[in-house]
Order: C-alpha cells, then sequence, then structure tokens
C-alpha cells in the first residue's frame, strides 16, 4: 500500500543497475517470482524497492498493488480472518482480508525480510507455493488467490535468511554502499532537492516514470511472443549444473528471466546476451559454493583469459619440472593467529610463518596505511606481514576505509610439479582458504588463476568470494613447468580489462608459488597491493620469491610447513 507522502522516483535513483534490471524484469514477469536484494545499511535497498510502487502498472482492480508487510505484522494482519460470530449470527463465513489478499496481482514488500518471525515465514512458503492462502480456524475454511510478486531486503550483518525462503526468491541482488565521489555527491544532491520539495521533485520525474511504466506493460504483452532456442535452453541448463545449483528453479526462473529481457528489447527471441545479463541474478543466491565446478586437469585454459603470445612474454623452459602427470596433495591449515572477532586462538598449527618482510622499489607503495580506531576491521595478511612472522602478533593493522568501486581479490596459485616438495602445495591451498575465507566475511569478490603444465588456467571466476573452498582446493592437482612470467601478463591484461569496466574497482593480488623458475620476471607493475607468498620447502632454499616479490614492489611472506 503506497504512503500518502510522495516516494523518491524509482527513476531518480543513482546507480545500483543490477538491482533496477532485477525490478524491472519481476515486474514485467511475475513468474520470476520475486527480488531478494542484500546489502549494507545505505545502500538505497529500500529506496529502489519502494519506488517499484511507482512504476508498476494498474492491475485489475483498477490500483497498483504494493503492499508492505511489516516486522511486527501478526498471522493473522498477513493470512486475514475468519469472523466466527457472523457464521453463528448469520450462517454464512464472513473473511476479514489480510495483507495476502490486498496483494494478489501486485508487490508484497518485506523489509529486513531475514528477521520475518518463523510462523510468518512458513505461512509465506507455502503461499508462494500454491498461489493459494487458505484460512482455517475451528473447522471452517476460506481460501482465495495470492500471486505476487515478494520484494525483499535485508542487511546480512543482522542475520541470515532461511534457505527455504531464500530459495523462493527468483532473482537476487548484493549491493555495497561503496561509492565514488562523484556518485556520493549526485546522491547526495538528488536527495536534498527531493527533501526541499518532493513533490516538486517527483514532477521532474513524472515523464520518465510514465515510459518506464509504458515500457513494462508492453513488455508483459509481448512475453507470450517470446521464443527460446533449444540451444539456449541448452546453455542455461549447463550454467546451472556448472553451478551446482540445487533442483530445477534456477533453470525456470533463468528462462523466464531471459525471456522479460528479450521482451523489453522488443525482441521476438531470446538470445546469449539475455541469458548472460540474467545469470547472476539467477544464480547469486543459489550457486553451491562448497562444490564449485572441479578443477581443471591439463585441459585448455579458459577462452576468455588465454595465454600471451610469444612476442607480449617471453616462454619459459620447464626448470626443473618438466612434462609429468597430474598429482593431487592435501590442504594444510594455515590458522590465522585470531579469530575473525579479533579475540586470540589456539597457537597450535601444523603451518607457521616463519619470516615476513616488505620489499619495495624505489619510491612504490606498499600497500595501505594502517587506520587504526574502535570498530575498525583488522586486515589480516597485513597483519601477518606488518608482525613479522612472531607470536604473539607485534602489530595489527587495520583495513582503510573504501574509496569507493568493488574489492576484487586476485589469487594467483603455483600449481607446477615442484609445489609438491615437502607439501608445498598443501601450504598454498591452505593460504588460498584462508584468503578466500576471509573475503567472504567482508562480501568481497575473488577469481583464482593457476599456472602450471606450461600454461596459464582460470580455476575460478570472478565471483562473490565463496564460503567455502575446501573440496575444490583438495582436488586441485599440480604438474609440469611453472609459466610465471605468462601469469603475472595474464593478470596484467585481466586487471586492465576490470578497470575500463569497472574504474573503481579495487585489486588485491596474491601470488602464492614457491619461485623455482628458470628466470625471474622483468620489474613489472600490477595494480593494488601486492603480496608473494613464499611456499618453497627444500633444505637449500633458492630465494628467488623474495626476489620476484622485489620485482613486482610486492610484500613478502615465507610460509613453512
Amino acid at each position: 500500500m503506497q504512503s500518502l507522502a510522495p516516494e523518491f522516483p524509482f527513476t531518480a535513483v543513482a546507480g545500483q543497475a543490477p538491482f533496477k534490471l532485477a525490478l524491472i524484469l519481476a515486474a514485467v514477469n511475475p513468474a520470476i517470482g520475486g527480488v531478494l536484494v542484500s546489502g549494507p545499511r545505505g545502500s538505497a535497498k529500500s529506496t529502489l524497492a519502494k519506488g517499484l510502487a511507482g512504476i508498476m502498472p494498474i492491475n485489475d482492480s483498477g490500483a497498483q498493488s504494493f503492499v508492505n508487510l511489516p516486522l511486527g505484522a501478526t498471522e493473522e494482519m498477513l493470512i486475514g480472518t475468519l469472523s466466527l460470530q457472523d457464521v453463528l449470527d448469520g450462517k454464512k463465513v464472513q473473511f476479514q482480508p489480510g495483507l495476502l489478499q490486498k496483494a494478489d496481482g501486485g508487490v508484497l514488500y518485506v523489509d529486513e525480510v531475514n528477521l520475518l518471525p518463523d510462523n510468518l515465514v512458513d505461512q509465506l512458503l507455502d503461499v508462494a507455493a500454491s498461489g493459494v492462502n487458505n484460512v482455517e480456524r475451528d473447522g471452517i475454511s476460506h481460501q482465495h488467490p495470492a500471486r505476487f510478486i515478494l520484494l525483499g531486503t535485508m542487511n546480512p550483518d543482522e542475520g541470515e535468511l532461511r534457505p527455504q525462503l531464500q530459495d523462493r526468491f527468483g532473482l537476487s541482488v548484493q549491493l555495497s554502499n561503496s561509492y565514488t565521489l562523484d556518485e556520493r555527491i549526485e546522491i547526495v544532491r538528488l536527495r536534498e532537492q527531493f527533501e526541499k520539495d518532493p513533490v516538486a521533485f517527483c514532477l521532474q520525474y513524472r515523464q520518465q516514470q510514465a515510459e518506464l511504466v509504458k515500457t513494462i506493460e508492453h513488455s508483459r504483452l509481448r512475453l507470450r511472443d517470446v521464443a527460446c532456442s533449444t540451444a539456449l535452453r541448452r546453455l542455461i541448463a549447463q550454467l546451472c549444473a556448472e553451478a551446482s545449483v540445487e533442483g530445477l528453479r534456477a533453470d525456470i526462473v533463468w528462462y523466464q528471466a531471459a525471456i522479460a529481457r528479450a521482451a523489453i528489447e522488443q525482441r521476438k527471441q531470446v538470445n546469449e546476451g539475455d541469458v548472460r545479463a540474467v545469470e547472476e541474478l539467477v544464480l547469486n543466491h543459489r550457486r553451491n559454493e562448497s562444490t564449485p565446478p572441479q578443477p581443471p586437469r591439463g585441459g585448455r585454459p579458459d577462452k576468455s583469459y588465454t595465454q600471451p603470445s610469444q612476442s607480449a612474454a617471453p616462454r619459459q623452459h620447464d626448470g626443473d619440472w618438466g612434462a609429468m602427470e597430474p598429482v593431487e596433495q592435501s590442504i594444510l591449515d594455515v590458522a590465522s593467529p585470531f579469530e575473525l572477532s579479533g579475540k586470540p586462538k589456539n597457537t597450535a598449527s601444523r603451518a607457521v610463518l616463519k619470516q615476513t618482510h616488505t620489499l619495495k622499489q624505489a619510491g612504490q607503495a606498499h600497500g595501505p596505511k594502517a587506520c587504526r580506531g574502535l570498530g575498525e576491521k583488522i586486515s589480516w595478511p597485513g597483519s601477518i606481514i606488518d608482525s613479522g612472522g612472531r607470536w604473539p602478533i607485534q602489530k595489527l593493522r587495520y583495513r582503510p576505509q573504501k574509496r569507493g568501486g568493488t574489492v576484487l581479490h586476485i589469487l594467483l596459485v603455483d600449481t607446477s610439479g615442484s609445489v609438491l616438495s615437502g607439501n608445498g602445495f598443501g601450504l598454498a591451498k591452505g593460504m588460498a582458504l584462508q584468503l578466500c575465507a576471509q573475503a567472504y566475511v567482508r562480501r568481497e569478490q575473488v577469481v583464482m588463476f593457476g599456472f602450471g603444465n606450461q600454461q596459464t588456467e582460470v580455476l575460478l571466476g570472478r565471483r562473490k568470494a565463496p564460503k567455502s573452498l575446501r573440496n575444490f582446493l583438495d582436488k586441485l592437482p599440480a604438474s609440469g613447468g611453472t609459466p610465471l612470467v605468462e601469469a603475472l601478463s595474464v593478470v596484467q591484461k585481466f586487471q586492465a580489462r576490470e578497470n575500463r569496466a569497472t574504474p573503481a574497482i579495487q585489486f588485491k593480488t596474491y601470488l602464492i608459488t614457491d619461485g623455482r623458475v628458470s628466470h625471474c620476471p622483468l620489474p613489472m607493475q600490477l595494480h593494488g597491493e601486492v603480496v608473494v607468498f613464499d611456499i618453497e620447502q627444500s633444505l637449500v632454499r633458492r630465494g628467488k620469491s623474495r626476489d620476484i616479490a622485489r620485482l613486482l614492489g610486492a610484500q613478502y611472506v615465507q610460509l613453512v610447513a
């Protein structure tokens, strides 16, 4: 139900393109099932969600149905009530409709959906599955249709959402409240104008709002005429299988979202661009992170990241390790000296940090400055580096405040045969596991490259950091030579491409290697903070990882099993 005070117009909200797309797709095709948006405070979740009311077409009842389910709602407020007194007096069932009936054909909006009481969640699950609301009291029952777009917002810091309800949302978006300076200025300017005169501000966007409503109405009419080829249906099924999603709901929603996008683009045929455009919206909350795709075993690298030609970088010799069959090695856990709460933890560990150094070229920054203060979060890799490997930790580094943009952690893991010596590969996997776990807590993104057997491969495509990669890393094999120069060149090109697409992106690169290469790379500049983890375990150390860190202007950390 819309409030009497004007809401901030949907078309006036700056940024948050994925969330806008998800809402428009759901408005065009209610069969998608709704939208879940997750993000911290101040990321425009509620503003955009409430703005959906202003662009929803008129439903069959002649009204724009947008119903807000408050956190303090009772079960009777949600499903409605039956009056037993009317049954006794007039011998007829008198039903007092609840919010579910009012939302039929429209939108049911739940702010902080993860805080909804379990009894209301159970009711929503039943109705979302059947499309019918059944109300029973003392042997008397009433039912009515209840098909609606379920729109939920949540702050993950305040608790998780029940998996059963989470899966009922067709699309999911994860927002960030990191903005560039220009974006912050523009958002504040627009909000200030709205607060001064809401009515006049809304009038400025009346035409844009009306055009978007018309687009949604016409797209709804085109839906029935949009077709999807067998090849693209197969692509959807393949991508769902690779993401290890449970059941077939993802396949169905993906198809519905793709045809909705094609309808918006005024096409009668779904193309691959439609399928790719909605991929993260469909998989963001369904991807089974504990069982990602099996790591490559000497196959071709991802076509998106091919090895550079010889003209781009000199090809290395096999060094000490030539062609060989891939070999697996179990993870050796690398325990962080602190729990995420900042409390010391048990220091017993199979892996310890022996020594830590910071190496930099003249005039080159070696990482972010420490910013101390209550409430600020600790940078675990930075603390490990700054403490010189001593226990207890002598110095903590605190994470700097974000300057805007996505944080992307790039893991470059040595998968050559030489890392198998002395359980070095187990150390590498353990370090990668720790880095991904910390990125997951911060809700940041990761991408993982492997270099071994004379090729560079994408082991894990860019995505939100998974909750666990243990099964994936445990099966990761090592073999062959060490194409480090080529791997660094691939990362350089990857960073350049991602930086063009997202100028505000922040890179943090971790090179995990034993340094057993025939030739060290030339001095090379990578964007952002760079750390080299040395996993060489031989009795007579060559120490080339230290040289590599110096050439990269990177921080250096030695790990010992």
